[in-house]
């Protein structure tokens, strides 16, 4: 079934908007797409076309509105339309639009700055500003689920009881005076400080206004982020339906801080600053003031100069210019800082090598293993003494147990000994007999 021409949300489009339905805001888009109608004007606003339309929405308009179109929207709004206006950093300025003109009209106004956190923590730029006590009207928060148990409505409480976190990315600050009311601030880590950023507004004939500060708080960046999408819902419910009502203790004393504008002193360090000191009054001929004796060239001593030269008999020649050495009772400045600490190379990774074994004999090291092993390591004993004795490596790797080493040492000796027995009959002299 085709829903009524009373429900169409419509989206502003004929102003090079930042933001649009199908640019940006299409989560916002989807939510308001379960109840409302959604359409995209790109025609120039009039009375006629706002006919019938729940909801006129703009996100960073970038261009000037006509005056035609600021009298409809005003008329539209007298006659019980709701228009949500929503701005950025540097208001006007920035954007290049016109928008006050209409809004302050209903005692709001966009103001050309930027609101930045003072301390960082979640979000890395400082004009995502994350604001945790910003809520003004305690209706805001009921609105949002965030109810305090054990309070009730009519009890004189602070503002800041239920708690709401938001972010609120690239935004400005709102100039707000009755008959529209703050709902949200900057909070106390923000700056400016407690400064208005959201502000709603009621007419006589039920038109409803709602101005935010920053057009990409309901983006699809940042709908999402901390609490954002319950400000969504309570700025949809107060605009479309009647289940929000302002707490008018809140409404009429908002916990808000002047606007205070603090000097650029950069840019004013750089301009010219005159003398407080009161002098004489200057002379009508203004030229007796300068003193020409000061900085004065004359050749009149020039002659004397060159017979200088032939009465001391020095050559007359162009001097050479000597290098100065100058003294310098202090050391050379130097910059205040630290050197870069540079990691070291891992030391080389060398093998451990036992001198002792490596350069000993073999009849020390014998020695040396012979009184470190007892009777019990006799095993071990044999083993170290065929290392030693180079018997190991001649044997294979299934007989190098004490029982082949000695084995093989010994059929060593049986050879040495054979050797030495076939010398001593070769030499044995032979006798014949006489």
């Amino acid at each position: 079934m085709e829903k009524d021409q009373h429900n169409t949300v419509v989206f502003s489009a004929s102003k090079r908007e930042l933001f649009t339905a199908n640019n940006g805001y299409k989560s916002l888009q989807k939510r308001l797409r379960a109840q409302w109608r959604i359409q995209s004007f790109k025609e120039e606003l009039s009375v006629e076309k706002l006919k019938g339309v729940k909801l006129w929405i703009t996100a960073g308009p970038r261009e000037k509105f006509t005056a035609l179109e600021l009298e409809a929207l005003k008329l539209y709004l007298d006659g019980g339309g709701n228009v949500l206006v929503m701005l950025g950093e540097g208001g006007e300025m920035k954007y290049d639009t016109n928008i006050n003109f209409l809004l302050e009209e209903f005692g709001i106004i966009v103001n050309n700055d930027a609101v930045v956190r003072n301390a960082y923590y979640k979000y890395f730029h400082p004009k995502e500003a994350l604001v945790s006590d910003g809520v003004l009207n305690r209706a805001i928060s009921r609105a949002a689920g965030k109810v305090v148990t054990g309070i009730s409505e009519d009890e004189n409480i602070g503002n800041n009881t239920q708690p709401l976190t938001f972010v609120y990315p690239y935004g400005a600050t709102l100039s707000v005076i009755k008959p529209a009311v703050a709902v949200l601030s900057t909070g106390s880590v923000c700056f400016p400080l407690n400064r208005p950023i959201l502000a709603f507004y009621q007419g006589k004939q039920s038109g409803r206004l709602v101005v935010l500060g920053s057009c990409h708080m309901f983006s699809d960046q940042y709908i999402d982020k901390d609490e954002n999408n319950k400000i969504v819902d309570v700025v949809l419910q107060w605009l479309m339906t009647d289940n929000v009502q302002l707490n008018q203790i809140d409404a009429e004393n908002p916990e808000i801080a002047d606007y205070s504008m603090l000097p650029d002193t950069g840019c004013l360090s750089e301009q010219l600053r005159g003398c407080l000191q009161e002098g004489d009054e200057n002379p009508r001929d203004f030229t007796s003031l300068f003193d020409m004796s000061l900085f004065n060239q004359s050749v009149d001593t020039l002659p004397q100069v060159i017979s200088t030269y032939k009465q001391l008999d020095v050559k007359n020649e162009t001097l050479t210019l000597i290098t100065p050495q100058f003294e310098t009772p202090l050391p050379a400045l130097q910059p205040a800082v630290f050197p870069p600490a540079i990691d070291d190379f891992p030391p080389l990774m060398l093998d451990l090598f036992n001198l002792d074994e490596t350069f000993s004999s073999e009849k020390v090291r014998l020695a040396q293993l012979t009184n470190k092993c007892t009777d019990e390591d006799l095993e071990f004993y044999v083993r170290k003494c065929g290392e030693i004795l180079d018997v190991t490596p001649n044997l294979d790797k299934e007989q190098r147990d004490a029982k082949h080493i000695l084995e093989r040492i010994f059929f060593q000796v049986v050879e040495f000994k054979k050797l030495n027995q076939e010398h001593d009959i070769d030499v044995e002299p032979q006798f014949t007999p006489s």
